[in-house]
C-alpha cells in the first residue's frame, strides 16, 4: 500500500507533503485524545463527588472530526489533484462535490478550523500548479479558488474584531453569490445564448434564484435561537454558530436577506455577464487566430482533404492492379464498385461542411473493404470491423474518421509479419464512440508508401479542436508494438 500511494503521488515533493500532513493529523489526534480522556476523567470525578451523572465523552466527535479531515485530504490528493492535472471538464460534478463537502463540514463545525485552513491552502496549491490556459478546467479552477479564499477569509474573521453584520455577510452572502456566479457563468448564460434568450430572461432567472436563496437563508437562520448561540468544543467549532453569536440582534438575519437579493441583482448578475462576454470575445479571437495560423479556413480545410484523396486513390489503384494479376475479375469488379462509390463521395459530399453520419460511415466501410481485398491473401493479417449501421439524422464533418483508419492500415499492416487492425464505431443518442486498435510494423526501405505521410494526427486534432470545441475527447495510447485511439464526439442533429 505504501508503494502504491507513493506511485500515485508522483513527485518527491508531493510524497513529502502527503506523509507530513498525515503524520501531523495523526500526531494532533493522539494529543487531542489524551487531552479529552484526561478532561473527562477529571470532570467525572468531580461529578461523582457531587452526585451528578458522568459526563458523556467527547472522544467520538473528535475521532469523527479527524476522520472527515483525512477523507477530505485524500480526496484532494487522489481525486481533485489528478483531475486538475488532466485538464478535463468531464469530472466537474465530482470536484464541485468535494469542495462543497469540505466547506459544509467546516461550516457546521465537523472539521477543525485549523485543519480546514490547511485544506484550503492545499486547494490553492492545486490551483496554482495547473495549466491556467486550459479553458476546459476553468470551472474547476474558479470554484476551487473562490471556495478556498472564502474559507480563509471567514477563518481570519475569528481573530479580528469585525462587525457582526459584516461577518454574517461574508459567511452567508458570499458563498450564495459564488454559487450563483458559477451557475450563471457556466450554465445559465450559455443556455440562454444557445436558445436565443435575451437579457430579460437572464435577469428574471437570477431574480427568482436570488429569492429562493433568501428563503433558504431565512429558514437556516431561524433555526438559531438564543439557546443555540453557543460555541462548542475547540475540535468542532462551528463557524456559523460563532458568527451568529457575534451578531448584535435578530434583525441581522433580515438585513442579510436584503443584502443577498441586492448582491445577486447588482453585483453577481452583471459581473457574470461581463466575464462571460469577455471570455466569449477572447475565445472568438483565439479561434480566428487559430484559423489564420493553422490555415483552418474553408479553403485550408479543403486543401487538407485533398492531401488525403490523391494518396488514397494511388493506393487503391495499386491494390486493384495487384488483385487483377492474382485472379479473375470478380474481386476486381467489387473493388472498382467500392472505389466508384468513394470517388462520388469525395467529389460531391467531401467538400460540404456537414454531411449525414450514415454517408461518412458508408465511406469508412468501403475503405475497409478495399483494404481487406488487398490483404485477403495474407493469413497472418487480421482485420476486424464492428461498425454499427446507422440511419438517423446526425450530421458530421466529413473526413474526420478516415485518417485514423488510414494511419492504422499504413502503419499497422505488414505482408510479412503478423499484424492486426480492429475498428469499432457505435452511436448512443447524439454521441459517437470510435475506436481504432492496430499493430505497429516498421516499413521496409523499398515500401511504396515510404515517405507518404498522409494526414498527420496533429492535423486531425487541430480540426477537432476547431470544429468540435468542448464536444469531443480524443485519447491515444502507444506501445512499442501497438497503437490505440478512442474518439468520443457530440454530433449535431440535422435541422
Amino acid at each position: 500500500m505504501y508503494k502504491q500511494i507513493n506511485a500515485k503521488l508522483g513527485s518527491d515533493a508531493a510524497r513529502i507533503e502527503f506523509w507530513l500532513a498525515m503524520g501531523g493529523i495523526l500526531l494532533t489526534l493522539i494529543i487531542s485524545v489524551f487531552d479529552v480522556i484526561s478532561y473527562d476523567q477529571a470532570i467525572n470525578l468531580q461529578n461523582k463527588a457531587q452526585g451528578l451523572l458522568p459526563l458523556t465523552s467527547q472522544l467520538p466527535p473528535l475521532l469523527f472530526s479527524n476522520f472527515i479531515t483525512v477523507v477530505s485530504y485524500l480526496l484532494l490528493c487522489f481525486y481533485v489533484g489528478p483531475a486538475f492535472e488532466s485538464g478535463k471538464r468531464s469530472g466537474s460534478a465530482g470536484i464541485l462535490f468535494v469542495f462543497i463537502f469540505i466547506a459544509a463540514t467546516y461550516f457546521i463545525g465537523i472539521a477543525s478550523i485549523y485543519f480546514t485552513t490547511l485544506l484550503a491552502i492545499k486547494i490553492l496549491f492545486i490551483v496554482f500548479n495547473t495549466d491556467k490556459r486550459n479553458d476546459e478546467a476553468s470551472l474547476n479552477r474558479e470554484a476551487a479558488l473562490l471556495t478556498a479564499t472564502w474559507i480563509l477569509v471567514t477563518i481570519s474573521m475569528l481573530f479580528v474584531a469585525a462587525p457582526g453584520y459584516f461577518q454574517l455577510y461574508i459567511l452567508i452572502d458570499v458563498p450564495v453569490a459564488i454559487t450563483l456566479y458559477l451557475f450563471a457563468l457556466y450554465r445559465l448564460l450559455p443556455r440562454a445564448e444557445l436558445k436565443g434568450k435575451g437579457w430579460w430572461y437572464y435577469f428574471w432567472t437570477i431574480f427568482l434564484l436570488a429569492l429562493l436563496s433568501c428563503a433558504i437563508v431565512v429558514l437556516v437562520c431561524s433555526c438559531f435561537d438564543d439557546g443555540s448561540r453557543r460555541v462548542p468544543s475547540p475540535h468542532g467549532v462551528s463557524i456559523l454558530i460563532v458568527t451568529v453569536s457575534n451578531a448584535s440582534d435578530d434583525k441581522a438575519f433580515y438585513i442579510l436577506t436584503m443584502l443577498i437579493l441586492l448582491t445577486q441583482l447588482f453585483i453577481t448578475a452583471p459581473l457574470a455577464k461581463k466575464v462571460y462576454k469577455e471570455r466569449k470575445l477572447k475565445k472568438d479571437d483565439q479561434i480566428n487566430t487559430l484559423k489564420t495560423e493553422l490555415g483552418k479556413s474553408d479553403a485550408s480545410l479543403t486543401f487538407l482533404k485533398s492531401q488525403i484523396n490523391p494518396h488514397f486513390l494511388f493506393n487503391a489503384l495499386n491494390t486493384l492492379f495487384g488483385t487483377a494479376l492474382q485472379e479473375n475479375a470478380e474481386r476486381t469488379g467489387e473493388g472498382i464498385q467500392k472505389l466508384g462509390d468513394m470517388m462520388r463521395f469525395m467529389l460531391y459530399e467531401n467538400t460540404q461542411d456537414k454531411i449525414a453520419l450514415s454517408r461518412d460511415i458508408d465511406y469508412l466501410k468501403n475503405y475497409i473493404l478495399l483494404q481487406q481485398l488487398r490483404t485477403s491473401s495474407s493469413p497472418d493479417i487480421l482485420i476486424e470491423s464492428q461498425i454499427e449501421d446507422y440511419a438517423g439524422d446526425l450530421m458530421i464533418t466529413p473526413m474526420l474518421l478516415i485518417p485514423f483508419v488510414e494511419n492504422a492500415f499504413k502503419h499497422g499492416i505488414s505482408l510479412v509479419n503478423p499484424s492486426h487492425i480492429k475498428v469499432s464505431l457505435q452511436i448512443s443518442g447524439n454521441t459517437l464512440y470510435f475506436d481504432v486498435h492496430n499493430s505497429i510494423n516498421t516499413k521496409k526501405e523499398n515500401d511504396p508508401e515510404e515517405g507518404q505521410t498522409g494526414i498527420g494526427m496533429e492535423n486531425v486534432k487541430q480540426r477537432l479542436a476547431l470544429l468540435y470545441p468542448g464536444r469531443h475527447e480524443l485519447i491515444t495510447r502507444q506501445s512499442a508494438t501497438e497503437f490505440f485511439i478512442h474518439l468520443t464526439m457530440q454530433l449535431d442533429i440535422n435541422g
